[in-house]
């Protein structure tokens, strides 16, 4: 079963990564890409991607015309996808564990970061009787 691994960060009271000592984000980096490795290595990993900050993502619709629509920047919230990795694994346990490891990746001072990781299947397409 393939699940999207979802990593968010909080805006308000949260530590960004680009306050952090250039030694915690080189820490952060190198976990990350161990850990895209390891799960990799165990035939696990289908994708991951780091995201630009919200600070460049903007919200698009359609207009009237079916053109793109813009509203500016993202709307303010609490939290931000930051990131995400989609993993083939057995079962949604063996997903939960990974999210719990990625959830403690390091970040200043090597602290924890305890991050919310969204966990969700991805789905495989409608039943038959849609199609």
């Amino acid at each position: 079963m393939k699940y999207m691994l979802l990593m968010s960060h909080g805006r308000s009271g949260g530590d960004p990564i680009g306050t952090w000592p250039p030694e915690d984000i080189k820490v952060h980096i190198a976990f990350m890409i161990g850990f895209a490795k390891e799960l990799g290595a165990n035939g696990e990993l289908v994708t991951a991607e780091g995201l630009a900050g919200a600070g460049e993502a903007v919200l698009v619709r359609a207009n009237q015309d079916g053109l793109p629509a813009t509203d500016g920047v993202f709307p303010e919230t609490k939290e931000f996808l930051a990131g995400y990795w989609i993993v083939e694994v057995p079962d949604k346990e063996r997903a939960f564990a990974i999210a719990a490891r990625a959830s403690a990746a390091p970040g200043r001072g090597g602290v924890p970061l305890n991050m919310g990781i969204e966990v969700r299947q991805v789905m495989a397409g409608p039943p038959p009787e849609f199609i």
